[in-house]
């Protein structure tokens, strides 16, 4: 697997992937943009799940390009590149099964969430974060599904309302895998570490 690292640290590849990845930022906030309309000021940070964690992996591949590590950034982008991909891609699924189709808009998000969560874990090699900005990276998540499943700031899938407590339940242990991940791939010693050429 090793072979891959060289390949991901072209600075080449890291231009395109920030351009990518600024588009998708920008086309997720817009995917948002009737729900942030209606939401209450205080929870705007808190609804736009994936765009933000692309927002976050965007800054991080900055970063890169400068070559330094911005370890708080790079704790927030695994666990929440990780997280919210597999939650669509989950989710996306689910209105298939409701629903019996999906439309070319569903299909396109569960590949872009897909390569969302992938590309996160590919760059763990990379990052320099430590426990202090994996528990930071926690809260922020945990508490996200705080305001997402008790406040209902969640993203709106109307098909699946009636499923929103075992969605929440889903959730709530999705995070809990994208940290333990994080941990396992990052914070835990003796483990390869790659420099950024």
């Amino acid at each position: 697997m090793r072979w891959i690292y060289p390949i991901l640290a072209n600075r080449s590849i890291l231009w395109l992937l920030l351009i990518v990845n600024i588009a998708g930022t920008i086309y997720g906030y817009y995917w948002y943009g009737w729900q942030l309309k209606k939401t209450p000021a205080i929870f705007l940070p808190f609804v736009p799940d994936s765009p933000t964690a692309s927002l976050f992996f965007v800054l991080v591949l900055m970063a890169f390009l400068l070559k330094k590590n911005w370890p708080l950034l790079e704790a927030l982008a695994i666990v929440t590149l990780f997280k919210y991909g597999i939650w669509a891609v989950v989710m996306n699924i689910l209105v298939f099964i409701v629903q019996g189709s999906l439309d070319p808009v569903g299909f396109m998000l569960i590949l872009s969430h897909f390569a969302m969560a992938v590309e996160g874990l590919l760059y763990a090699p990379f990052y320099r974060f430590k426990i202090k900005h994996l528990l930071i990276a926690a809260i922020w998540t945990l508490h996200n599904d705080i305001i997402d499943y008790v406040f209902f700031m969640l993203p709106s899938y109307h098909m699946l309302d009636k499923f929103i407590p075992q969605i929440g339940y889903f959730t709530f242990w999705l995070s809990l895998v994208s940290i333990g991940i994080a941990y396992y791939l990052v914070v835990r010693k003796n483990r390869f570490k790659l420099e950024i050429n």
